[in-house]
C-alpha cells in the first residue's frame, strides 16, 4: 500500500511539475525589421479604412477586424522607434502601415511564445553608403574623394576624416536600437517571462537608393553578403535567418535597371554558406496593378477613384494596402520556412 502511494505521489509531482513548465512562456521569439521606405510603410490607414468595408476586399483585412475597428495583438507587441505597443495599424510611416501588420500576424499565429518586433527602418537610405557593415570596408580613393567634394559644398570645413565615420551610420543606429530595446526586453513585452529572448529572424528590404546608382547597385550583391555575415557576428547570432524583400516596383513587368537590380539581389543567394539559411522573397507579385492603372491614368484627375486603392507614388509600391499586406504575409512565411528546414 505505501508502495503504491509513493508511487502516485510521485506520478503527481511529475505532472504538477511539467504543467508548471509548460504554463511558463518561452524565451520572446524577436524579429527585426530593417531597411528604406518600403519597410517603413506608406500605405495609408484612410486606405485601408476604406478597404476594410468593401464587399471585395474586406476578407483580406478580417483578421485584424473585431467589431468593426482595428484589434491590438498584446502577444505581438512592436518597437519602431518612439512608437512602441501591441501590434495594430499605423506602425508604418504617420498614420500608415507597412510590412509589419501581415508578418507580425503570421508569426505570432505560428510561436505559442510571445513575440517582440523591432523596427529599424529610415527611407532614403543606402546599403552602399548608410548601412555599409564594417567587414565591406571603405570605397575606393576616388569614391572617398568624391564624397568630400560632394560634402564641402554643404560644410566647407568637412574633412575626409568626417566622409569615413558618415559611412555606416545607419548599421550602427540600428544596432543601437536593437541592443537597447532588448536591454528593455520586460519594458517592451510585458508578458515576457524570465527565459529571455531569441533572435528568431532578420528581415531585409530595402533597395531604391542603390538601385538608382549603377556604381551602387555593381556592389550590392558583395555589399549584402557582408551585411548578413556582419549582422550575424554583431548580435552573436551566427545562425540567424535572414530574409530579403526583393525589389518588386513596377511588377512583373519591370525593366532595366529595376531588373539589374533584383538580380544582385538574388545572386547573395548563390553562395555556398547561406543556401537554407538566407531567403528571398519576391515582391513583384504583389504589385497592384489596379492602383497602378489609376496612377498611370493621372490620379490627380481621377482622386476619388484613386483614394480606393492607392495612396503613394510608384517607388512606394504605390501606397497599396493590399500590397504591404501579401509582402508582409510572404515575409513571414519565408522566415517560418527556414526555421523549419
Amino acid at each position: 500500500m505505501t508502495s503504491l502511494r509513493l508511487l502516485l505521489l510521485l506520478a503527481l509531482g511529475f505532472s504538477c511539475s511539467n504543467l508548471a513548465a509548460a504554463d511558463k512562456p518561452g524565451p520572446v521569439k524577436v524579429f527585426i525589421l530593417a531597411g528604406q521606405s518600403n519597410m517603413e510603410g506608406k500605405a495609408k490607414v484612410s486606405l485601408l479604412d476604406y478597404q476594410a468595408e468593401q464587399p471585395e476586399t474586406r476578407e483580406l483585412y478580417q483578421p485584424w477586424r473585431a467589431d468593426g475597428k482595428w484589434r491590438e495583438r498584446d502577444d505581438v507587441r512592436i518597437k519602431y522607434f518612439d512608437r512602441a505597443g501591441p501590434l495594430t495599424v499605423g506602425y508604418g510611416s504617420p498614420k500608415c502601415i507597412g510590412p509589419e501588420l501581415e508578418f507580425g500576424r503570421v508569426v505570432g499565429d505560428h510561436y505559442a511564445e510571445p513575440v517582440l518586433l523591432i523596427k529599424t527602418a529610415w527611407g532614403g537610405r543606402s546599403l552602399y553608403r548608410d548601412f555599409r557593415s564594417p567587414s565591406a570596408g571603405l570605397p575606393e580613393a576616388a569614391v572617398l574623394q568624391k564624397m568630400l567634394e560632394q560634402l564641402q559644398k554643404k560644410t566647407p570645413t568637412a574633412t575626409l576624416a568626417d566622409v569615413k565615420q558618415s559611412l555606416g551610420t545607419s548599421y550602427r543606429e540600428m544596432l543601437t536600437e536593437v541592443q537597447q530595446t532588448l536591454t528593455d526586453l520586460k519594458k517592451h513585452v510585458p508578458i515576457a517571462g524570465d527565459s529571455g529572448y531569441e533572435l528568431a529572424g532578420f528581415i531585409w528590404f530595402q533597395g531604391w537608393n542603390d538601385m538608382i546608382s549603377p556604381e551602387y547597385t555593381a556592389e550590392y550583391t558583395t555589399n549584402l553578403q557582408h551585411f548578413i555575415r556582419d549582422v550575424r557576428k554583431d548580435l552573436k547570432s551566427p545562425e540567424l535567418p535572414f530574409v530579403i524583400g526583393q525589389m518588386g516596383v513596377d511588377g512583373k513587368s519591370a525593366t532595366g535597371g529595376v531588373e539589374k537590380f533584383k538580380a544582385a539581389q538574388a545572386a547573395v543567394l548563390e553562395a555556398k554558406e547561406f543556401q537554407g539559411n538566407v531567403a528571398l522573397v519576391k515582391t513583384d507579385k504583389f504589385w497592384d496593378e489596379a492602383a497602378a492603372a489609376v496612377f498611370k491614368k493621372g490620379w490627380k484627375n481621377n482622386i476619388e477613384e484613386w483614394n480606393k486603392v492607392g495612396s503613394d507614388f510608384p517607388f512606394h509600391y504605390l501606397g497599396s494596402a493590399k500590397t504591404m499586406f501579401g509582402i508582409g504575409r510572404a515575409l513571414g512565411e519565408a522566415t517560418l520556412k527556414l526555421h523549419n528546414q
